[in-house]
């Protein structure tokens, strides 16, 4: 009971840390569009990601000498983190496209398909587990993001907005389970890491594809926009990962869109459209069994029994292993299950 005690309180501290990794995130889409008036797509990307290097080297300024040697990133994880950079570099350039291309409001919800890409992705190539309810959450998902994707109720053909919104979301689903894989190491160090090199190379990019420099105080704004959605989100985000694992921290992240939309709608004065409600309502059903599923905490129990009898003038001992797997939720404390003598008679 201890052991899942301390399940229980590490997996509430994980889900606080999402939820608000999602909140910071929620600001980035409606508040990016409207920079995006001032700021070229591959220029906001890079600044946005330099807001949350900087600001959270700063963070790391006054922290770094309370780390231990072993949280700090290794030769080792060299693999995974250049791999984090890169992805962290074409993600975010997609998604300014997407936005300045399309609706905030469909970018925003859209956005949950990373949900999608990072579970399918923990699950075929870094073997993590994935439930029936997050599988179910999965499908849910998809068809929302694939009801939004479309640029008409009488059109079969996508969006270019929405493509590139999905390709963003494919992207940082890679990149998240590259983060999984480091993050146990120096949260202050991988988000510096990331933000600082991400930044570094779509200013790179959008100066040598001719971008024009935007000015110096919509640059303020956005480094601050990026510190803020970018460097505390992503903060916040990999703490999550410790515990919850890169498929369900990413499902937590479906409380940002519902938060983003409705800046966008507040802020933007975008319209609400009947294909938006179908959509939002199954991302909120997929959203329900997310939460399900991360309160549920599995585990196997194993019983013994020994049954001696006589027959024939010998005597026999018959020991019968039985296990079986639980599912606990937070909300109970105890839990009781029956065994059929007639059953494990049967057996012998």
């Amino acid at each position: 009971m201890k052991g899942y005690e301390k399940m229980k309180k590490q997996n509430v501290s994980a889900v606080i840390y999402a939820i608000s990794a999602a909140l910071f995130y929620a600001l980035n889409i409606p508040c990016s569009k409207l920079l995006l008036e001032h700021i070229p797509p591959t220029f906001m990307a890079g600044i946005l990601y330099l807001g949350a290097g900087f600001g959270v080297s700063i963070m790391y300024f006054f922290h770094y000498k309370k780390e231990s040697s072993e949280e700090q990133l290794e030769k080792n994880d060299l693999p995974y983190t250049i791999g984090m950079i890169l992805l962290d570099i074409a993600a975010p350039v997609l998604l300014m496209l997407g936005i300045h291309i399309g609706s905030s409001a469909n970018a925003t919800l859209l956005g949950n398909f990373e949900i999608v890409a990072t579970s399918l992705i923990a699950f075929a190539i870094f073997k993590e587990k994935i439930s029936k309810y997050l599988c179910y959450a999965i499908f849910l998902i998809t068809v929302s993001s694939i009801i939004l994707s479309f640029s008409g109720s009488n059109s079969l053909v996508f969006s270019l907005g929405s493509l590139l919104v999905l390709g963003a979301s494919v992207c940082w689903g890679l990149e998240n389970n590259c983060t999984r894989k480091i993050s146990q190491k120096s949260t202050y160090q991988i988000v510096a890491i990331k933000g600082l090199c991400s930044g570094a190379g779509s200013v790179i990019i959008a100066l040598v594809t001719g971008e024009h420099f935007p000015a110096l105080k919509y640059i303020s704004l956005a480094l601050l926009l990026g510190y803020v959605a970018y460097g505390l989100s992503i903060f916040t985000y990999i703490r999550a990962q410790k515990s919850l694992g890169a498929a369900k921290t990413s499902a937590y992240y479906a409380v940002a869109p519902f938060i983003g939309t409705f800046l966008s709608f507040v802020i933007l004065k975008e319209a609400v459209s009947v294909q938006y409600i179908a959509a939002l309502l199954i991302m909120l059903a997929g959203t329900v069994l997310v939460v399900i599923d991360t309160f549920a905490y599995q585990h196997k129990h194993e019983h013994a029994h020994t049954f001696t009898h006589t027959h024939g003038g010998s005597t026999h001992s018959h020991t019968i292993i039985h296990s079986h797997d639980h599912n606990h939720y937070f909300c109970y404390e105890k839990h009781s299950h029956t065994h059929s003598i007639k059953e494990l008679e049967m057996m012998l």
